[in-house]
Parts: C-alpha cells; structure tokens; sequence
C-alpha cells in the first residue's frame, strides 16, 4: 500500500537522510520527494510504498524523531507592514518590540519610495497566536501598523510554513475538516511540484485557486441565490432552469406528472439545492430521483449519489466505474492535470457515485470519427430525444440531446450561452478553468462540435439549454 508522509523537518544537514534511514530499515520503499527551500523550510512530502504493517511503524519511528508535525499546533506566519518614517534608526523600536514577544522574522522587506515613509513588510513566525493582538496593541503605537491578507499577497513572503499556512485558509474558505485539510495539502504540494518541474512560477496559480476556493464560500448557506427560470415546452412538459453561482446548471424537466434531472452541480451545495429542489417539487423526498449526466466533469457531478437513477453515456459510465475502483477520472489521466482536479474535488467536497446507480444511455461506439456521432434515443414522456456523443472536445463520453419535434436542444458544455451568464457565473468562469485545467480538452475540436451542433438542428425556432448561463433562443431558416 502507499501513503503520503507530511514530514516537519529541521532546517539542517542530514535531515533528510535520518528520516530515509528509518524508511529504509523498514524495507520501505520511498516513491516521491518534494521539498523547496524557497518555499517552505521545514515542510518535506514523502510518498513511500509497504505492507500496513511496516507503515504503522514508520509512523512510531517518525513520531519518536519528531518528524510527524502535531496538528494541534498553534504556530503560524502573521505578515504585517509597518509604516515607518524615513530617517535613521526609525526600524530600532519595532525590532525591540518584536524581540521583546520572542517572535522570530521569516521575511523582510523594504525599500524607499521618495516619500517622507518606509513601508516595511515582515513574516512573524508566531507560536502563540494569542499574543499578536498585544502585539498589534504595542506596534501601533509607534507607528501605522497593517496586517496583509496572505493569500491576496502577490509574493510568497512566508518561506517557512508555506503549506499549512496557504491550506488553512482555503479549508476556512469553504469550512473543510481537519482531516481533509491534511488530504487538500498534498494536493496543493503535488501542484507546486508540478509547476516547479515546468519551470513556471506558482503565485498567479496559487492565487487563482484562493479567488476560486472564496467564490465557493461566498456562495453557500443564505448566500447561495440561483436565478430560476421555467421555460413552456407543451401543455404538459415544462424546463426549470436552476443555475448556481458556482458550477453547472441543472435542468428540472417534467412532463406529464414526471420528473428528470440533468447534471447536478457541485457538491458542496447539496443542502443548499435540497432546498431549492423542495421548493420546486412539493413531493421531493417521496418521489424517485433520476438524473441524467452529460459528462463527468466535477462541477456536473457533485450531487449523482443522492439520486436512485444515474443515466449516462458508455464513456462516462466508465469513467465513473474506475474512480469507484481508485482509479483516475478522465482529467486526471493527465498528470499535469491531475493535481488541480484534485485540489477541485476536495475544496467542493466531491463524492464517487456507486456503479449499481448508472444506467448505460446508447452504444459504445468506439474511437469516433465525426464531430458529433449518433449513440441511440432517450424517450422521457413527451420529450423524445437523439442522443450524439461528442469526439472528446471538451470531455470524452460528452453527450447532446436534439428533441426535433419540440425544438429543444440540451448541449451540456460543448455548447452554452456565453452572453447569457450572470454577473457571479462570469466571474467563476474566470477561476474555474485553472482548476479544471481548461475549459476544453482540445478547443479547436470543441469549436468543430458546436458547429456540428447548430447544423444539426432543423429549421424553426429552438430552445438550447447548454450547463452554464440562460437558455439560448435560436432561429433557423430556409
């Protein structure tokens, strides 16, 4: 079995060598190493392969050396900018200060400005985190003292705990346990090591993920307003359209007294769509839930376990299938990738549907040839669709659904109303893509599906539901 170690090491010669020493003895074999001194002093991730067993050892050894931090630990960086007059000495006091608290310095960094003030920026190593507001009490006294939001920093001031630092505020962001905290951290590490080996810098990436992980939280409880909307299809079949802040839209279609869900969202707002879903469906919890997925990204998938009925294509039944059986979902076969789809999937709490759930919708027609190919027919009541699988544009196994006698059209990804999204939809838009590391697998194909989209339809007026943004009206003539 394998298992990721976050070690707490001290900055010195032949660290690294005690903790492979106690590997080794174990007949334990080491699989991965990252360690940055430039980012993080003390912080080394190990991933090491053997028996349970042998394992459970190392995790006595390490602990014994002191090597396995204690997640109780109150010690953290507090940066901070102090303003300070421009003539000599000006520093002398708030260094006597910071000595007087027995706080230690990580970072500083000043430079004048041609003004009559310094703005000195420092790194606070703070075990005590109860003694910083006396702390900030005393410094304001002596001058304008200003604490900077870590994650808003356009540098990585902290180069001794990095990791818990940056984690900690984006499981506070979204209110993630202790536990998974720990699991979001080699996630973040993966990606750090990731972007080092590619020789790009972290900070636009790393800030990008904070924006992203705050937009989730800004949006949950009382906050979390989707715009609804219910579109007439006959006299007994009508769309609601539910679409949330953050994450896919979802489509309520019900016709003749039945009901049919697609794509559901992200996970982290079930309570929040359990309401919504009461709200427009009186007999909600007694009535039996089946949705349909248009493909397997994250943000489509969050809620499928709480329904009875799963439908999807062949592709995506079996990308579901091996990240039940721990294997990776299509994004994540990339490894450039796949660090980011992880650190997605935790921040919004994502859960693996059980297999016994799918039913398979149409054929498994292999490699694909066209932009758009035929799979088979979904018949929902009155609503009789042809069902397309898409080439892998924006994800393999991605379906479109054409009703042609009713005009309507459901197109997932490959095709959304760009023009129709609303003001939190735009700005999620923007962070999404760094954590779904592209809106598209390959742009140029997707480009070729939403063409072969639109020339599929017939002439009329059509009603295109795409997963994110407002029905699209669309008219085709002679």
């Amino acid at each position: 079995m394998k298992k990721t170690y976050v070690t707490s090491m001290p900055n010195h010669i032949g660290a690294f060598l005690k903790a492979s020493k106690c590997f080794s003895a174990l007949g334990i074999n080491i699989t991965r190493v990252s360690y940055n001194k430039a980012v993080d002093s003390h912080t080394l991730f190990l991933d090491a392969e053997g028996t349970e067993e042998q394992l459970g050892k190392a995790d006595v050894e390490l602990e014994k050396i002191g090597y396995l931090p204690n997640s109780e630990s109150k010690t953290s960086i507090v940066l901070l900018e102090f303003c300070l007059e421009d003539v000599p000495g000006s520093v002398t006091s708030v260094l006597t200060l910071i000595h007087d608290f027995n706080f230690n310095i990580s970072y500083i960094s000043s430079q004048e400005n041609g003004t009559e003030y310094q703005y000195f920026k420092m790194g606070l190593y703070v075990e005590d985190l109860d003694k910083i507001s006396e702390f900030l009490k005393e410094a304001e006294k002596l001058c304008k003292v200003r604490v900077i939001d870590y994650n808003r920093s356009e540098k990585v001031y902290d180069n001794s705990i990095f990791y818990n630092t940056y984690v900690m505020g984006l499981s506070q962001a979204v209110g993630l346990s202790a536990d998974v905290s720990r699991e979001l951290l080699v996630h973040v590490n993966l990606a750090m090591q990731t972007l080092d080996e590619q020789g790009l810098s972290p900070y636009r990436t790393f800030d990008s993920i904070s924006k992203f992980a705050e937009l989730l939280g800004a949006s949950k409880g009382s906050a979390f307003m989707p715009r609804i909307s219910t579109h007439k299809i006959t006299d007994n079949t009508e769309i609601s359209l539910i679409e949330p802040p953050c994450g896919s839209n979802t489509l309520l279609i019900k016709s003749n007294g039945r009901v049919l869900f697609v794509d559901s969202g992200y996970a982290c707002y079930r309570e929040e769509m359990l309401a919504v879903f009461k709200k427009l469906l009186p007999d909600f919890e007694g009535m039996k839930k089946t949705v349909l997925v248009t493909h397997a990204d994250v943000d489509h998938c969050g809620l499928l376990p709480m329904f009875d009925e799963v439908i999807a294509s062949p592709k995506t039944a079996l990308c579901f299938k091996n990240e039940f059986l721990g294997k990776d979902g299509y994004r994540e076969e990339n490894p450039l990738h796949k660090p980011y789809i992880r650190i997605c999937k935790t921040l919004t709490s994502y859960e693996i549907v059980p297999p016994d759930k799918i039913t398979v919708l149409g054929r498994d027609t292999g490699s694909l040839r066209e932009p758009l190919t035929q799979i088979g027919f979904f018949n929902f009541e009155e609503l009789h669709f042809e069902v397309y699988e898409g080439k892998g544009g924006h994800l393999p196994g991605e379906i479109v659904l054409i009703d042609y006698t009713n005009h309507i059209a459901l197109t997932g990804d490959i095709y959304i109303n760009v023009h129709g999204l609303t003001p939190a939809q735009a700005e999620y838009n923007q962070y999404a893509p760094i954590l779904m590391t592209s809106v598209d697998t390959d742009p140029k194909l997707c480009a070729e599906e939403r063409r072969a989209i639109l020339q599929r339809l017939g002439v009329g007026q059509w009603q295109i539901f795409g997963a994110h943004g407002f029905k699209k009206d669309y008219s085709v003539n002679v």
